[in-house]
């Protein structure tokens, strides 16, 4: 888990960005030391929950093991994931995550709204490493 990048359980998930207090520009990831807006001269930045809700706006499939830092087990075969880019209408902006584990390019389309949910990005004997996916809405977990 990255700590600072999104919170809660269930309905309550939420990715946390910041927004700039001058220009009211969204970021994700947050950015907490200064505005990345190159035409505002800056303001305070807070932390903002981000739009639980979006539409897909591009997608496409990992079709190969990524190098390190990627973490993976190279004793399994490698199983091919969806990567969604969803838009955020109200924030104005596009952030990229992993659909949920079953959902591949076949089910998707641009335009479709998905849901952020909490996943498994990793997990060992002592750990497991949470992250967000997306999740076209109207699928059970």
């Amino acid at each position: 888990m990255v700590t600072g990048w999104f919170a809660g359980e269930g309905d309550d998930f939420r990715l946390l960005g910041t927004r700039c207090s001058n220009c009211a520009s969204v970021f994700f990831p947050r950015e907490d030391a200064h505005c990345r807006n190159p035409g505002c001269a800056g303001g305070d930045l807070e932390e903002v929950p981000l739009s639980r809700r979006g539409r897909v706006w591009s997608y496409t499939d990992s079709r190969y093991r990524p190098p390190s830092p990627y973490v993976t087990d190279p004793e399994l075969p490698w199983e091919p994931y969806a990567l969604i880019a969803v838009e955020l209408e109200s924030e104005a902006l596009v952030v990229l995550g992993q659909a949920v584990p079953g959902v591949t390019v076949a089910d998707l389309t641009v335009g479709m709204e998905v849901e952020v949910v909490p996943g498994v990005l990793h997990e060992d004997a002592a750990t497991i490493w949470t992250t967000w996916q997306w999740r076209p809405t109207g699928v059970a977990a």
